[in-house]
């Protein structure tokens, strides 16, 4: 797949959120209700606004803080796989020839801290195996840092449809409360439902798709890594170029092209 289409395949999920909540105000229209009748201020306060201070007493704010960038981060294009295949490649043709020392340059040339760090343990001559192992862990720490926005949003997303309720029931207790007074009912009957449909909404149409976005996300720049590890710990190894790239490129996708490299340096 080109990176064209990748842009444009990652546009379409960002047009997720608005479709599904548009197919709700759709449907309310299409059974004769008016959109506007889902606005309550009142019932969003309860809901959004107690599900943002229950986020925050279960996170730090800088957990809360970094949700947000990651969300905007999640729909900036899909991880390519194909770019640093064909760099590993060429640090095993490069180091074929020369040896790992001709890998120090490298170092400063990426702007991918993870590479970076396995160039850097590479040309220091690590074996093989301290090299896999020091680059496991840090690739299972990072996925670990990525997913934390995930958790964030599905912790939201197990605090709305409650909030939704308590909405509701303060909605009712205000229509108890005002029985003698039918101009009154309407509103509090109105907060009662409409708390009910923001929490539930929020959670289903929102945040668990969002929490799934950013795992998918965590994933891939895991395997992006692991691609990374399989390459350098190759390349220790002296595998032939051309294996190491019909390796990565098995390891990266099925169906990826056959391998370019025809000939060893």
């Amino acid at each position: 797949m080109t990176g064209v289409s990748r842009r444009r395949s990652d546009l379409i999920s960002l047009a997720g959120v608005p479709i599904a909540i548009g197919v709700v105000l759709l449907a309310q229209a299409l059974d004769g209700g008016s959109a506007r009748s889902l606005w309550q201020p009142t019932a969003a306060l309860i809901v959004f606004g107690g599900t943002f201070g229950a986020v925050l007493v279960s996170f730090s704010v800088q957990a809360v803080v970094g949700t947000m960038a990651a969300v905007v981060d999640a729909f900036r294009g899909q991880i390519d796989a194909e770019p640093i295949v064909q760099r590993l490649v060429g640090y095993a043709i490069a180091s074929r020839r020369s040896g790992v020392v001709a890998l120090e340059v490298e170092i400063d040339r990426t702007s991918d801290e993870f590479l970076r760090n396995a160039l850097m343990l590479v040309s220091d001559g690590t074996t093989p195996k301290i090299t896999r192992q020091i680059l496991d862990i840090e690739n299972h720490s990072r996925r670990a840092v990525a997913e934390v926005p995930a958790d964030v949003l599905e912790t939201a997303a197990g605090y709305t449809p409650t909030l939704g309720i308590l909405g509701a029931v303060l909605g009712l207790i205000r229509v108890m409360q005002n029985l003698g007074d039918p101009s009154k009912l309407g509103t509090g009957i109105a907060v009662a439902f409409v708390a009910t449909v923001y929490g539930v909404g929020a959670a289903n149409l929102v945040l668990l798709p969002l929490a799934t976005k950013l795992r998918g996300r965590a994933r891939d720049e895991a395997l992006h890594r692991e691609i990374v590890i399989e390459g350098m710990v190759a390349l220790q190894e002296g595998l032939n170029p051309r294996l190491i790239e019909q390796q990565l490129r098995s390891f990266a996708s099925p169906s990826s092209p056959e391998p370019s490299v025809r000939r060893a340096a």
